[in-house]
């Protein structure tokens, strides 16, 4: 929910629409941001700050005793369910809600405790106790806390010499800016980019970039109040609201429901840089939008002196505009440069303000927007603490503190060109499935300096990958400004990104990445057709692209949506592809010329859809005989018109695949259960006959879902490319298919692919890569 909810945008386009034309006209001409900040002070009054918090009361922030029990209550069935996670962020759910020091927050966190423990993180269930007590547990139940510490201890005592990977990665310092052989470069035509200063092999890091800020994307629940009703949990039931990491046992806000943290630490450092401002806002600042909030959070972190700093040198690039390429100084280069004209401050919140605000580019009801939302906002937060530790009289409104306002507002023009999704790989959880449905989702909007230089390509030459949970030290303290350096040492929580080359890169070549996801078919995934493409960044980012991709399309007539669907269609009487023509498409092949109208092949592939979507239901209920029968179907009946490499013939292959890994689980389990059983009862060699029939079973269940998931191959293939991140982690699934199922010459045989493409995106110590050399190292020594 980047933008604004859909009631507030209403409220302020009736308010645009009462407007002469005469104040529509005097609006559009104010281009400064102060001026259009304090333009929306004016025109905003007390009804547009009640209306705002009749909507926010939809996104009610409140703790509630009654709701942090049903909360408690409902992790209660899970872990009677034994899903100890699921039960986990019920709990965590229900300490976020509960009121401060009461009974209800302590059995919250003795019931977490108790999840917490049989899950195995037993740090983390020793602090539940400890937290549970501190609140009030009742006397007549803390024998049972005392004796779960006492075997926490125990398990702890076990593994003492041993380390997470997690706890090893989160004392790890990361610097704020990390370049790898490319630089900072400005000319007047492209301004501030990015260029190669040596060659770059294809895998290789190219910067390492820490978000100034980032904001949680809430889930598309309209209503938190009601969202206890669905057993699915969204980003922000999951992951830290400061650092990002994931966590199951996360610490309260001590005011609001909404915020939670992964440790003591991120909600200290949290409420010091902006939360004990944002707390007495949230459900308004839920309403307006992610955008909205991280404007105002940077703005927050930035402070005041760092802002009449800069408002006070207004440094532009003025003195480097001629027809010259001139590299950027970073760090003590710029010592040299008492003006600063010719430096990039990559760790600085310089870096953040510099970025243009494209004032002009936004359409008049767009900036009006965002003035009445900032306006309002900052008359919400004059009734609450002041912000700026620095301002001279606390909890007193100064009227400079209008600066707050008109740099949230210029941030928030920024963001529109200049944030980035911060996204992870989302598992769907399949109770004994070894096959899991992936998918790549946004959990965050951020802004980083050095990632915000990169400029567009559709096809682009950069990957990135995002790591969070870091601690931070500036990479060259020298460029801090007074204050800045202290808090750069102090930070914790940092979200970082990592962009990796795609393919080799020469030196000079400028380092580029793609927008985002707008670029592509919602159904299909494919790359629009170039107009499209080149009519969504112009609207969105104020350019016309003419990248290699944009030129090589227009040059050579690149295909629409119905040519590309064609390609991938057949003819249902003899198999021949399909091609375009005015009635939809027809047969190829001339002596067939069968042909079938556009709404015909759009039915046929909508029911494939709904049968792929009715199977994944089943699948999700473990009703995996009724799954396969529909999937048989489906597959039968999508051979005749798709050709191998449509996309939903890989979604079928998948989901069949999925269906018969976890067959294979089940069988696994009954062999193990019925061979212990065998040996207790002593039953006839007859039940003996039977498990090891049951051990058959299991391997063929493998093997055809290995088979089927190397069918779905073909079309990840072209529908992302050879190299692409998305045929990396599908071979990493074909090799723990055929790991499970016990076949290492087929396993160790697809290993170095998936490696090869895991590394070429993915950081060294992402789970796949060391799953994949543990599984190797086990297949080794059995062979």
């Amino acid at each position: 929910m980047d933008l604004p909810c859909l009631d507030w945008v209403h409220h302020v386009e009736e308010k645009w629409a009462e407007l002469s034309s005469e104040e529509k006209e005097r609006f559009n001409l104010l281009t400064d941001i102060e001026n259009l900040f304090n333009h929306g002070l004016l025109i905003t009054c007390s009804d547009d700050v009640k209306s705002l918090s009749t909507i926010s009361k939809t996104y009610s922030v409140q703790k509630c005793n009654v709701k942090a029990s049903e909360f408690r209550l409902r992790g209660n069935l899970f872990f009677k369910l034994k899903d100890y996670g699921s039960a986990a962020l019920h709990y965590s759910k229900g300490v976020c809600h509960a009121d401060n020091c009461t009974e209800e927050l302590s059995l919250c966190f003795a019931n977490r405790s108790a999840a917490l423990f049989y899950h195995g993180h037993y740090k983390a269930c020793l602090e539940d106790i400890q937290r549970s007590l501190e609140a009030g547990y009742p006397n007549k139940l803390q024998e049972k806390l005392k004796t779960r510490r006492a075997a926490c201890l125990a398990e702890l005592k076990k593994h003492e010499c041993s380390k997470t990977l997690n706890s090893d990665l989160q004392t790890n310092n990361r610097n704020l800016v990390n370049l790898h052989g490319v630089s900072v470069y400005f000319c007047p035509n492209k301004g501030r980019h990015v260029l190669a200063t040596e060659n770059k092999s294809a895998g290789e890091v190219l910067l390492q970039d820490e978000a100034f800020c980032s904001v949680l994307i809430p889930s598309k629940k309209t209503n938190i109040e009601t969202s206890e009703t669905d057993e699915t949990f969204g980003t922000e039931d999951q992951h830290c609201h400061h650092c990002l990491r994931q966590s199951l046992s996360f610490v309260p806000c001590p005011k609001c429901s909404y915020a939670r943290y992964c440790g003591e630490r991120c909600r200290t450092d949290a409420w010091g840089l902006w939360h004990q401002w944002e707390c007495t806002v949230g459900a308004d600042l839920l309403a307006t939008g992610v955008l909205g909030h991280l404007a105002l959070r940077v703005a927050l972190k930035a402070g005041e002196k760092e802002i009449q700093n800069l408002k006070k040198r207004n440094r532009t690039y003025s003195s480097l505009e001629n027809d010259a390429l001139v590299q950027l100084n970073l760090g003590d280069n710029c010592r040299n440069d008492p003006e600063h004209s010719n430096c990039f401050h990559g760790s600085s919140y310089q870096a953040i303000h510099s970025l243009l605000p494209h004032i002009a580019q936004h359409s008049p009801a767009s900036r009006f927007l965002q003035v009445v939302t900032i306006a309002v906002l900052f008359r919400k937060l004059q009734g609450g603490p002041t912000p700026w530790a620095s301002s001279k009289d606390e909890g007193v409104w100064q009227p400079e503190m209008s600066l707050l306002g008109a740099t949230a507002l210029r941030h928030l023009m920024q963001l529109r060109c200049n944030s980035q999704a911060v996204t992870a790989l989302k598992v769907r959880e399949e109770r004994g499935s070894a096959v899991q449905s992936s998918s790549e989702i946004r959990i965050a909007t951020a802004i980083f300096p050095v990632l915000s230089l990169l400029n567009h390509s559709c096809s682009p030459n950069t990957s990135l990958s995002f790591s969070t949970g870091f601690q931070s030290e500036p990479l060259n303290q020298s460029d801090a400004r007074e204050g800045q350096t202290e808090h750069a040492k102090a930070s914790h929580g940092a979200v970082m990104v990592t962009v990796r080359a795609a393919k080799d890169l020469p030196a000079g070549q400028e380092i580029l990445h793609c927008y985002g996801t707008i670029l592509y078919d919602r159904l299909s995934r494919d790359r629009m057709e170039v107009k499209q493409r080149q009519f969504h960044l112009q609207e969105q980012y104020f350019f016309s692209c003419s990248c290699q991709a944009c030129r090589k399309d227009l040059a050579e007539g690149s295909p629409d949506a119905k040519e590309k669907m064609a390609a991938e269609l057949k003819c249902v009487k003899c198999g021949k592809p399909l091609q375009v023509c005015s009635e939809g498409y027809v047969c190829s092949w001339s002596s067939c010329g069968h042909r079938i109208e556009s709404p015909g092949v759009e039915i046929k592939l909508q029911a494939l859809q709904r049968l792929l979507d009715q199977a994944v239901r089943l699948l999700e209920r473990e009703k995996l005989d009724d799954a396969l029968t529909i999937l048989k179907s489906a597959l039968s009946q999508s051979s005749c018109i798709l050709t191998d490499t449509h996309p939903l013939r890989g979604q079928l292959a998948d989901c069949m695949a999925r269906v018969h890994a976890t067959r294979g689980e089940r069988y696994r389990w009954i062999t193990t259960n019925t061979a212990v059983k065998f040996k207790k009862r002593e039953r006839e060699d007859t039940r003996f006959v039977e498990d090891l029939l049951l051990c058959d079973l299991k391997t063929g269940e493998w093997s055809l879902a290995a088979s089927h998931l190397k069918c779905s191959l073909i079309p990840i293939q072209a529908q992302f490319g050879e190299d692409s991140i998305e045929l990396g982690r599908q071979l990493f699934k074909l090799t723990q298919l055929y790991f499970n199922g016990q076949d290492c010459v087929q396993a160790l045989a697809v290993m170095p692919r998936a490696r090869q493409l895991l590394s070429l995106h993915c950081d060294p110590h992402c789970e796949e890569l060391m799953e994949l050399e543990e599984m190797e190292h086990c297949l080794q020594a059995l062979l």
